[in-house]
């Protein structure tokens, strides 16, 4: 969940005590048939040690026999509870360390513009609390009054502060990091997000999906059948005059019966959210994690998913009569005051290219034209009452300049005339209403060529005349080609929406390789790919923060909500992305295939490996009665008695060898399916042949050595 050092240690006499608690047989029965079947036999097994000459069942060998399987058979009914909570308490631990945020803090609540001191807990929807810099934010609420940077890598494990400022919301444990802020409580005590994102970790470590459930019921057949069989053979002995230990078809039993993935499945699914939560991503049903696993369909917005959505300045172009130091004066200019990444790209830029206007003195005194949906242009003003002022100092601080650019002489031309200066930047259409002087056709095929190579233009104006275009560029994020490859090699498809025009849509998909676009979306969008895609049988994936992306969240099979979008948002989706980062879809699309993978193959080496055991178990059994068996004993074991307890052994310890196999996952690589199958056979189907041949030989061995 949060990236913080979790101290405490997930081996604690809390998930010990869960362990053995989850012994209870009617624990068991509910949850792993299969393991539930393995304590019967474990009650059983020590009834039969208990019962049989019981003057001397301490120092009797067939006695003693009994006992150690009954201790084995119980080690791995424990290994597989041991297995499930240990999964647990790392969810648990993140859920703790969550709470570890949930402080009681001072709060100065604002009566009557006094500051008054207060328990955090006190406080209700509608106080205001004024938070100074390294105070701690007491509950989730909307700034009123002031902006600041808020540290919030303990909530989100953002390293760098968020800048907040006048109506941006906060959540409480965050902590002010600079300047002060008035914060108007929204949340109650106990439903803060914090409270929310605790309850939805504690409430997604239970539910089991619709594949687990089914892979319960095949275990749960499976056991039944070997449990009939078990028991043909048991009478058909004593039919044919064979002596039948009890114990040792029991041990048959166990070791036909896929107890692996049996006692393992639980943890898998359990470490699969707790995969997730270590993103930053959590939860809040199976549903979500299951149907990434299937997902063949991915929808996608542009900005900030693929590519990092923030527009960077890369060129300067300029109109006809114009040149390029024209434009990036005047882009420096409209640019001055404009705090937002683009902006500030544009000054690097030209500070790169060692540009400044002539006519700085002026920008320092110009009032900023601020940008609004409406207008879609920003820029300056400058101040009749300073160019006075600005023309004297002027002298010194453009000594350096061999001459005067044409913006500069425009500049001083409009304020020699007493004619009011605005210098703009903005879409270019907004910017054409206003500015008409130009060569239209020359300036919409220089925009056009700008959006061809994926980029966004931005027409610079002086009042009337559009003197050139800023190129903006959204670069691609790091690596998304390659993790769309990966995406794309495991069947499946892509989708971009965007509102962006088309032509920029086409290019900035080509550059990503994305199959499908967009372009131009309006709101309903999503929400009718989303449908369009199911009808035609797809499962489908998408992102979205804002509530008009909550229909579509719904309705998707794989939901990310971004933890900054709208509560709608997050409560219409299937899991949460704390880091409000859009391109972890990929991230749980990978998990999903890769619990797939894990449950396949434990499941194969499950299943595989009890062709070992058969060849261990059987030739025990009748060996004695029939010597003709013994061509069945391809082990050479030591003896019937060792041959059993050697494979419980076995059955069991292997239980434990594979829980960080569980909780880590098999390694996910992009490939064909067909591929992937091919290459877990081999590896676990035949692995779970070979590998118990060595292991119970093994354990034989030193078995033999301490055998009466």
């Amino acid at each position: 969940m949060v990236k913080t050092t979790i101290t405490q240690s997930i081996f604690d006499t809390r998930m010990l005590k869960d362990s053995v608690t989850k012994l209870s047989p009617i624990y068991l029965a509910k949850k792993s048939p299969v393991m539930f079947a393995v304590e019967m036999g474990f009650f059983l097994v020590l009834g039969i040690g208990l019962l049989h000459n019981p003057s001397s069942y301490f120092v009797n060998e067939k006695n003693l026999f009994y006992f150690e399987s009954a201790i084995i058979l119980i080690l791995t009914v424990w290994f597989a509870t041991f297995s499930e909570s240990l999964s647990e308490a790392q969810a648990r631990a993140k859920v703790d360390s969550l709470r570890s945020l949930e402080k009681e803090v001072q709060a100065k609540k604002l009566v009557d513009g006094q500051e008054i001191l207060v328990p955090s807990k006190s406080l209700k929807m509608g106080d205001r609390v004024r938070v100074y810099a390294g105070d701690i934010i007491p509950r989730d609420g909307i700034i009123t009054e002031g902006k600041a940077f808020i540290d919030e890598s303990m909530m989100t494990g953002e390293s760098n502060p968020a800048f907040k400022e006048k109506d941006n919301p906060v959540l409480g444990g965050t902590k002010v990091a600079s300047d002060k802020i008035v914060v108007e409580i929204t949340a109650e005590a106990g439903k803060s997000f914090l409270d929310e994102m605790v309850g939805l970790i504690e409430s997604a470590t239970r539910p089991k999906t619709k594949n687990e459930i089914a892979l319960t019921i095949l275990l749960a057949g499976l056991s039944l059948i070997f449990i009939i069989v078990v028991g043909t053979m048991l009478f058909f002995g004593y039919y044919l005059g064979y002596h039948m230990d009890i114990s040792v078809l029991f041990a048959l039993l166990v070791a036909l019966m896929p107890t692996t993935i049996g006692a393992l499945m639980p943890a898998i699914g359990v470490a699969g959210i707790n995969r997730l939560a270590r993103d930053n991503i959590v939860v809040k049903s199976g549903k979500g994690v299951e149907a990434a696993g299937d997902c063949d369909v991915l929808i996608l917005d542009k900005t900030g998913t693929i590519t990092e959505g923030a527009r960077r300045a890369i060129a300067f172009i300029p109109m006809e009569k114009f040149t390029e130091e024209d434009v990036i004066e005047a882009a420096y200019a409209s640019s001055f005051n404009d705090s937002t990444h683009e902006g500030k790209s544009i000054i690097e830029l030209a500070n790169e290219k060692k540009i400044e206007p002539s006519f700085m003195m002026e920008v320092l005194a110009s009032k900023p034209i601020d940008f609004s949906s409406e207008t879609r242009f920003s820029g300056i003003e400058l101040s009749p009452k300073k160019k006075s002022y600005a023309k004297q100092d002027l002298v010194s601080k453009t000594s350096t300049n061999q001459a005067k650019t044409r913006v500069s002489s425009r500049v001083e031309e409009l304020e020699e005339s007493n004619t009011q200066v605005r210098i703009l930047k903005g879409a270019v259409e907004a910017i054409l209403k206003i500015a008409p002087k130009v060569n239209e056709p020359e300036l919409r095929w220089k925009a056009q060529e700008i959006s061809k190579n994926g980029g966004t233009p931005l027409a610079v104006a002086i009042n009337d005349e559009i003197i050139g275009l800023i190129s903006l560029k959204d670069n691609l994020k790091k690596d998304i080609r390659e993790k769309l490859e990966e995406v794309h090699v495991s069947g499946i498809s892509t989708v971009m929406i965007t509102g962006d025009n088309l032509l920029t849509a086409q290019i900035i998909a080509k550059e990503a390789n994305i199959d499908q676009v967009i372009a131009e979306a309006k709101p309903t969008d999503k929400l009718n790919r989303v449908v369009e895609e199911q009808v035609k049988g797809h499962v489908v994936g998408m992102i979205g923060d804002g509530t008009n992306d909550a229909p579509a969240l719904a309705k998707a099979d794989v939901g990310l909500a971004m933890n900054r979008g709208t509560a709608a948002a997050r409560e219409a989706a299937n899991m949460v992305d704390l880091d409000s980062d859009p391109s972890k879809i990929l991230n749980v699309v990978k998990l999903g295939k890769q619990l797939l993978m894990t449950r396949g193959a434990i499941t194969t080496f499950s299943i595989a490996n009890d062709i070992a055991k058969y060849f261990a178990i059987l030739p025990a059994m009748f060996s004695k009665v029939s010597p003709k068996i013994e061509a069945l004993n391809l082990m050479q074991l030591h003896s019937p008695e060792s041959a059993v307890i050697s494979t419980l052994i076995f059955n069991a310890i292997i239980i434990p060898i594979l829980i960080p196999l569980s909780l880590r996952g098999v390694k996910y690589k992009p490939e064909l399916p067909e591929r992937t199958f091919i290459k877990n056979m081999m590896i676990y189907g035949v692995g779970g042949v070979v590998l118990p041949f060595v292991g119970i030989k093994a354990i034989d061995l030193l078995v033999s050595l301490f055998w009466r």
